[in-house]
């Protein structure tokens, strides 16, 4: 394996996403806490700033006409050309009420779009709040081709990285705080019904994505926490009042690189784990996944760069 981190001009390249058709085809988009949306070529060469979403971009998808669609934590739902960088507003409600903290988001084949709010309480500023407290409010949201947005699951647990199977019979999304994907069936007997994709997770999932080699790659953003396990499991009193302490006493991510893939039965086929000695750098907390062409993209909430893994 060969991992190489490519930097960007900002912090926080939370997911990534690469381009199909056109000019960005084989370039891979990111989006950054200062709000910017970046263009990496595919050999890393060139970055350069295509939009700006005035919020703080999270995951990324492709729409039916090659536009990007933002998971922005502060403003919602959005659709950005590339070409133009214009910013459209898609939604920023659900039933009357803003969300507070859209995360990521999976496009169907006939530009449904399924995405998670990971909380109705805390905003990204604070989602060790929402994860320590283990508020269970997050939601799997669906906007329908019409504009509406409906709730498809509620209460979950840190509700995170979205996906689609790869013949669209069912949608799963990642329960950070929980430590599973949670699957809900789309077509056939099942439809309706929910179950796990996988459970028990060597470490808390984010961002979650089809690869081009049809498996859902899975971010491990941190390796198992015993103290987190506890902490969640505790008081809510004892949950409000960690959270509440210094952020330097609070429990932290582990520093790993680490990636996951599994078919749709839920079997793991890949655990890409890469050792520190191929990371001098010290890449971190990966938080957006995307396997193209049997290279594995990745994004981070902290670091101001993206990463590559050549499998």
């Amino acid at each position: 394996m060969t991992f190489t981190v490519i930097p960007v001009p900002a912090d926080g390249a939370e997911d990534v996403v690469v381009g199909t058709s056109g000019r960005d085809e084989g370039a891979v988009f990111t989006g950054t806490a200062d709000g910017g949306i970046f263009r990496v070529s595919h050999d890393g060469s060139h970055v350069d700033r295509v939009a700006h979403t005035g919020g703080r971009p999270l995951g990324l998808e492709l729409d039916l006409d090659g536009r990007l669609v933002v998971c922005d934590a502060h403003r919602g739902l959005l659709r950005v050309d590339t070409a133009s960088g214009a910013v459209e507003q898609v939604a920023d409600s659900v039933r009357g009420t803003r969300m507070v903290f859209c995360n990521n988001a999976a496009v169907a084949s006939d530009g449904t779009v399924w995405f998670s709010d990971s909380s109705t309480k805390y905003g990204i500023e604070r989602w060790k709040d929402d994860f320590v407290q283990n508020t269970r409010t997050g939601r799997l949201l669906r906007l329908d081709t019409d504009g509406s947005v409906h709730v498809v699951i509620d209460e979950l647990a840190f509700a995170n990285g979205v996906a689609l199977s790869q013949d669209e019979d069912f949608v799963c999304v990642a329960e950070s705080g929980a430590r599973t994907v949670v699957r809900r069936w789309l077509t056939g007997d099942r439809a309706g019904m929910r179950d796990l994709l996988c459970q028990d997770l060597p470490g808390y999932p984010d961002n979650i994505s089809r690869g081009s080699d049809g498996l859902i790659w899975v971010t491990i953003a941190s390796p198992k926490d015993p103290l987190v396990e506890r902490l969640q499991q505790g008081p809510l009193t004892l949950r409000r009042a960690v959270t509440k302490i210094p952020a330097r006493l609070q429990p932290k991510p582990q520093a790993t690189v680490r990636v996951q893939a599994y078919d749709d039965r839920g079997t793991l086929v890949h655990d890409l784990d890469v050792p520190a000695s191929d990371n001098p750098d010290g890449y971190h907390m990966v938080t957006g996944v995307r396997e193209h062409d049997g290279r594995v993209w990745m994004g981070s909430l902290e670091e101001p760069a993206i990463a590559v893994l050549d499998v």
